[in-house]
């Protein structure tokens, strides 16, 4: 542990030049009391650095010194693939392997791209997770990312929406993805390549027998005909509506000006259009299928007695 904070603290005054101990205690969340010993250990190991006194003083390396400390770890290398997305690399284990090989890059970088690498840092930021909802309970994926990285199988048990509720199941791990904010295994078992969200997982038991991804498989391919059928499979049926400019704003339809539009929608299913309808308020009208026009109506009235009171 030690070793790996002087490497980061090496890193740091290579990269940045100049800084005090207080922000090289910040940096590597240790006291400045740890900073101090830090210091002499580096320079008994024979580094060039020195600090100086006053106001504008700090540590900071010999002019032209350079480490060759910058050769990535393999937890390193596996986390700069996760640079973009620091929530996902500390949920998987890696969120120090991922300061730490951002450091190492940064380092190896000629002065003018790693100026320019900075600015990328400090303009953007990606939150991959929605607005609403909490964050999903994943107990077991970094032992699900464990078994991914090790090619080895597991058996889980996984909470799923039909009968039967609760299933064990021995799969091959294949990969992992995240979505919206919430976390995917995509594994091989008995029926073939299924999917698998983290947060259901209940249970997981190692298996200690390695397997082969079949193959040809290729996880980005793999998503991608994923959310085609999902999507495919979602919107099966359509309805009949005419929405209010207003209406149809919402709803993504081009409006016809000055008055209302008439357009077929799809929709999941009856249950799941009556929500969704019933959102939009007086700015549609559903006209088929009968089945969700004669419901939402239901409801409608059902409100209207009980605000009339």
């Amino acid at each position: 542990m030690r070793a790996s904070r002087l490497v980061s603290l090496l890193l740091l005054l290579q990269n940045r030049g100049r800084m005090t101990a207080q922000q090289l205690a910040e940096e590597l969340e240790v006291s400045a009391r740890t900073v101090y010993r830090d210091v002499e250990a580096l320079a008994a190991a024979g580094i060039p650095l020195y600090g100086e006194a006053g106001h504008s003083g700090g540590y900071r390396l010999v002019d032209g010194y350079r480490t060759r400390l910058t050769g990535l770890t393999a937890d390193e290398a596996q986390a700069a693939f996760l640079a973009a997305l620091p929530g996902a690399a500390a949920e998987l284990g890696l969120g120090e392997a991922l300061a730490t090989a951002q450091l190492k890059l940064r380092a190896a970088l000629p002065a003018e791209l790693r100026e320019h690498a900075g600015r990328i840092q400090e303009r953007f930021l990606l939150d991959a997770p929605g607005w609403y909802g909490d964050a999903d309970e994943t107990p077991h994926l970094a032992a699900v990312a464990a078994a991914v990285w090790a090619r080895r199988a597991v058996v889980l048990r996984y909470r799923r929406w039909r009968a039967p509720e609760e299933i064990e199941r021995r799969v091959e791990p294949y990969g992992l993805v995240l979505k919206a904010g919430r976390w995917y295994l995509v594994a091989g078992g008995p029926s073939g390549t299924r999917t698998y969200r983290v947060d259901q997982i209940i249970e997981l038991g190692e298996q200690h027998d390695e397997f082969a991804v079949p193959d040809g498989f290729d996880l980005a391919a793999y998503w991608r005909s994923h959310l085609a059928d999902f999507r495919a499979r979602l919107h099966t049926g359509e309805a009949l509506v005419r929405l209010t400019p207003e209406g149809a704003s919402r709803l993504g339809v081009a409006p016809v000006e000055g008055g209302w539009t008439q357009a077929r929608v799809p929709i999941e299913s009856v249950d799941h259009a009556h929500g969704e309808f019933l959102r939009l308020g007086a700015d549609v009208e559903v006209l088929e299928p009968a089945e969700l026009r004669d419901r939402i109506a239901g409801t409608v009235r059902t409100l209207a007695a009980r605000y009339e009171g």
